[in-house]
């Protein structure tokens, strides 16, 4: 009998922040200050463009502002740079003050860069189709879109498509699977599967139950930031238990919210 899904202390991590390439940046670029920063990419230095749009994303050396990072993002991502395209659908995704979202047009620039080999556009795709997140839902053509950017070795497509194995969600479940997929995403240092990992683990699902080992990989979930590990690892006796704990109870594994 396959055990009840309901009872697994799993994180689920479907959140559009997962598997957002950081930005190579030269290093004689990165020492720059934002202002010589801003007059090279004037000037159509497109590193220093792709500087400046990371820059208003996300508040480093100027004010947060999305639609001037979504300006200077564009302009790149006409030249057909796939990692400007990307980031440029995830901040029209969300929309902003001075930008508007469209759910469409982020799609459209995820597969235009998925189907040129983006795993982080596979990803990000793969989890719009999944959720029909302002496009059909299709939880099988999610599947193939993660197994893309998950055999290029991105951990976080290879935690959601273990999570799709490990719920039967689009395909038919298949715990070993999800174990090694989970295993893979760890050893890249995703923090949520670390977390599901372990709840692979305490459960023995794909794998013999071993507790201790549980523990261990909710404690490296936990030490980056997985508040459900946290909880995980106190349950299991591995740091004082939170007051509202029930005894034996799983902590509650839900996405964060975007």
């Amino acid at each position: 009998m396959r055990p009840l899904l309901r009872s697994l202390s799993l994180g689920v991590m479907l959140a559009l922040a997962a598997g957002v390439p950081a930005m190579a940046e030269d290093p004689a670029l990165a020492s720059l200050p934002f202002a010589k920063k801003l007059q090279l990419a004037k000037a159509g230095d497109v590193d220093a463009r792709l500087s400046v749009a990371d820059a208003y994303e996300n508040g480093a050396g100027v004010k947060a502002d999305a639609a001037e990072a979504a300006k200077w993002y564009r302009m790149v991502a006409l030249s057909g740079n796939l990692d400007a395209q990307f980031h440029l659908a995830k901040l029209v995704s969300k929309g902003a003050a001075g930008l508007k979202a469209d759910k469409t047009a982020a799609a459209n620039l995820l597969l235009n860069a998925a189907k040129k080999g983006h795993a982080p556009s596979q990803n990000l795709y793969g989890l719009m189709l999944q959720n029909g997140d302002g496009i059909a839902k299709d939880e099988k053509a999610a599947i193939d879109w993660y197994r893309k950017a998950s055999d290029q070795g991105l951990a976080v497509a290879q935690n959601n498509l273990g999570v799709m194995m490990l719920k039967g969600i689009g395909t038919e479940r298949n715990l070993d699977e999800a174990f090694k997929l989970f295993n893979k995403a760890a050893d890249g240092k995703d923090g949520w599967a670390m977390n599901n990992l372990g709840g692979m683990y305490e459960m023995g699902w794909g794998t013999a139950k071993d507790v201790e080992k549980a523990k261990t990989y909710y404690k490296q979930a936990a030490d980056l930031g997985i508040d459900v590990a946290k909880k995980n690892l106190e349950r299991l006796g591995g740091g004082p238990a939170p007051a509202d704990a029930g005894a034996g109870q799983p902590a509650p594994a839900a996405a964060p919210a975007q």
